[in-house]
C-alpha cells in the first residue's frame, strides 16, 4: 500500500551564537595577537613551552619548509607519532598552506602503514625514528627501501608507496633520504610572506584533516574534514566543559584521535588555554606529576585513564 510521500525531518540546535567561519590559521592569527605570551603548548617529557605568538612563529615557519618540499594544498601530509609538541606544530603548519593532515595511528603494524599511506596518497610523512618497540623509521624503510638511496633533496620514487615524496625524521641524527625536522623551519621572508598569502587565500570549507575509523567493521575508512567542522567542534566543546583564557588542560590522550587534536588542541586555541602533554602516551604517574607541575584546571581521558590516576599510589 502506498503511504504517500514521505516528509522530510530537519532540526536546527540554537542558532543565537553564530558558528566560528575561520579557518585554523586565521584562529591561530587571532589567538597569537590576542593572547601572544600566554602558554600555548607545554609539552613536559620534551621540556618544551611555546607561547600563542611563539606556536605561530614556528607554524609559519614549518610551513614555509613543507613549501620548499612541493607541498601544495591539498596535498596530504601525514603525522604518525605519539604525543609531541612536532606532532601539534605540523597540525598548525599544514592548516597555514592548505595541507590536509592525516592522522597516522602511532600504533600501525606495517602493513596497516602501507594500506593508510596508500589509501589518501600520502605525499609527506612526518615521523620520529622510534617510540619503545615501534621502530618507525626501520618500517617505513622497509616499505620504501629507495629511501636508503636518495641523493639530497631528491623525492623518492617507490615501488610500494608510490605517491610518498618526502619523509621528515623528528628526532636523532642525519639519516641517509630522510629531512630533520628542524631543518626545515625556514625564517627567511620571502618563504614566510609566500606562507601568509596562501593562508588569507583558504576557505573553512576546504578540506584540512583526515582521520582514520578504527576499522573494526573492516578496513579502516578515511574520513575527510574541513577547519569549519573542526574548528567549531573543539570550540562547541570548550564552552560545553566551562573552558576559558588562562586554563590549563592537560592533554594525555593521543593526539592522532579527534580527542587530542580536535577537543584538546583546537579546543585550547579558540579559548586562550594551554595546551599541556605530559608524556607521549598514557602514564598514570607522568600524567599526576604534570597536573601538579603545571596547576592544570582541566584533565582530559577516558574512564580506564581516570581510574588508573585515581588507583595510582
Amino acid at each position: 500500500m502506498d503511504s504517500g510521500p514521505l516528509d522530510l525531518s530537519h532540526v536546527v540546535g540554537d542558532t543565537s551564537q553564530p558558528l566560528i567561519d575561520n579557518t585554523i590559521g586565521q584562529m591561530l592569527s587571532e589567538a597569537a595577537d590576542r593572547w601572544p605570551h600566554q602558554d600555548a603548548v607545554v609539552s613536559v617529557h620534551q621540556d618544551i613551552r611555546w607561547t600563542y605568538s611563539e606556536l605561530m612563529a614556528k607554524s609559519e615557519e614549518l610551513a614555509a619548509g613543507l613549501l620548499s618540499l612541493g607541498v601544495e594544498k591539498g596535498d596530504r601530509v601525514g603525522i604518525w607519532a605519539p604525543n609531541l609538541a612536532e606532532w601539534t606544530l605540523t597540525q598548525f603548519a599544514t592548516a597555514q598552506i592548505g595541507a590536509i593532515l592525516v592522522n597516522v595511528n602511532p600504533a600501525y603494524r606495517i602493513f596497516e602503514l602501507e594500506f593508510a599511506l596508500n589509501k589518501v596518497g600520502l605525499k609527506v610523512l612526518v615521523t620520529p625514528k622510534s617510540y619503545k618497540t615501534s621502530l618507525y623509521a626501520d618500517m617505513v624503510e622497509e616499505l620504501a627501501p629507495e629511501i636508503k638511496s636518495l641523493g639530497a633533496g631528491a623525492e623518492l620514487q617507490s615501488e610500494k608507496l608510490p605517491h610518498l615524496r618526502h619523509v621528515i625524521l623528528i628526532d636523532g641524527d642525519a639519516r641517509a633520504g630522510w629531512h630533520r625536522f628542524d631543518d626545515l623551519l625556514s625564517d627567511a621572508p620571502e618563504a614566510l610572506s609566500q606562507v601568509r598569502e596562501i593562508a588569507g587565500s583558504l576557505d573553512p570549507d576546504d578540506a584540512i584533516n583526515i582521520q582514520f575509523t578504527s576499522g573494526t567493521t573492516g578496513l579502516p575508512k578515511g574520513a575527510t574534514l574541513s577547519h569549519r567542522n573542526i574548528l567549531n567542534n573543539g570550540y562547541w566543546v570548550g564552552e560545553n566543559i566551562g573552558l576559558t583564557q588562562g586554563d590549563r588542560l592537560c592533554i594525555p590522550v593521543p593526539l592522532y584521535h579527534c580527542f587530542g587534536m580536535v577537543m584538546g588542541n583546537l579546543g585550547c586555541l579558540t579559548h586562550g588555554a594551554a595546551m599541556v602533554y605530559p608524556a607521549e602516551t598514557f602514564d598514570p604517574s607522568a600524567t599526576l606529576s604534570a597536573i601538579e607541575a603545571e596547576r592544570c584546571t582541566g584533565l582530559y581521558g577516558v574512564p580506564t585513564m581516570f581510574i588508573a590516576q585515581l588507583e595510582h599510589a
